[in-house]
């Protein structure tokens, strides 16, 4: 079972957030416990602004240099970056960290954010889902703009790629105009993970032809099961194959998530893993470390080693050119 961990590092609002120190640390125990991936959440909640020292794409470079084997994945918002902005910064991040990087595309909109950028009226949701899928589809196709082998750095010959393996994008859309290529090579993971959240059922058809990973929101086991075993068989219909995508079900770690509860969980086998979500206070991260992992190695979930160099490889995902 594959294990996650969402920190939402914009949640506290009562202080100015956790230090680099504090994030890092955490991090470096998850890790220890073989913890597969930490996604970095930074958009603002629903209700009262607050305030954190960190961007998350930021932040993920940062824990690249102090970590070696566990998955750094960011949320960044469509409404907030344009395509190829983003598609070139977690490029950039996926070979810093060599190969461990996640773009996490939440499909939730979030009015605060279109207000400072240009949107005081916001998106529709049909224009809105409309433009997210468009964004995210470009952004994967900037990913695999070159070949693995396409950069020759012929310098004799001359020759600083083979271009019958550059790929112009060329897309002209309803929200965006991109021609592409990214300046900047294929990832050590061929392209980032793509994590997609905030589905609901009218965008489980795209999610399951395109995410790697899906994070279900939090529900009952038997919910969450459910959404799982209707998410899996969209994706076997567009072709892909059974592994290629991983399903975690959310949970909301506190008091009252007894070992019981998550006996619960286990005994209903929910989807490929589990993703824990905690807000950016240490008391909550201690008690995960000190409480949670310590019942999860009980049960042989945390598992003694990971299998792939990469995020991609930990997960058993194929590569990202497999569409």
């Amino acid at each position: 079972m594959h294990l996650a961990v969402s920190l939402d590092i914009a949640s506290v609002t009562g202080r100015a957030g956790l230090t680099l120190a504090e994030i890092a640390g955490f991090v470096r125990k998850v890790e220890a416990a073989a913890v597969d991936m930490v996604a970095i959440s930074d958009s603002w909640p629903s209700g009262k602004p607050s305030t954190s020292p960190f961007e998350a794409t930021t932040l993920i470079a940062a824990l690249a240099t102090v970590t070696e084997k566990i998955g750094l994945v960011a949320s960044a918002s469509t409404l907030m970056h344009q395509p190829y902005n983003l598609a070139r910064r977690f490029a950039s991040l996926d070979i810093i960290s060599h190969g461990r990087v996640g773009w996490n595309a939440t499909m939730r909109q979030n009015p605060r954010e279109a207000v400072n950028f240009s949107r005081p009226e916001g998106f529709s949701d049909a224009d809105f889902r409309r433009r997210a899928q468009e964004y995210i589809g470009i952004v994967q196709g900037l990913w695999r703009g070159w070949d693995a082998d396409a950069l020759l750095f012929d310098k004799a010959g001359g020759r600083f790629h083979d271009p019958g393996k550059m790929h112009m994008l060329d897309h002209k859309g309803e929200f965006f105009s991109v021609r592409g290529p990214l300046n900047i090579a294929r990832s050590p993971q061929d392209t980032p993970v793509l994590v997609m959240s905030g589905l609901v059922e009218a965008e489980f058809d795209f999610a399951a032809r395109f995410a790697d990973v899906i994070l279900l929101g939090d529900g009952s086991p038997a919910n969450v099961k459910a959404a799982c075993d209707d998410l899996k068989p969209r994706a076997i219909a567009a072709g892909r194959e059974p592994k290629a995508l991983r399903v975690l079900a959310t949970i909301l770690p506190g008091p009252q998530l007894t070992a019981d509860r998550l006996d619960d969980w286990f005994e209903t086998e929910p989807c490929d893993g589990l993703n824990f979500t905690l807000p950016a206070d240490l008391s909550a991260l201690d008690d995960f470390a000190d409480r949670i992992l310590p019942n999860l190695r009980r049960r042989d979930l945390a598992r003694p080693a990971r299998t792939g160099a990469t995020l991609r490889g930990n997960l058993g995902l194929g590569t990202g050119g497999e569409r």
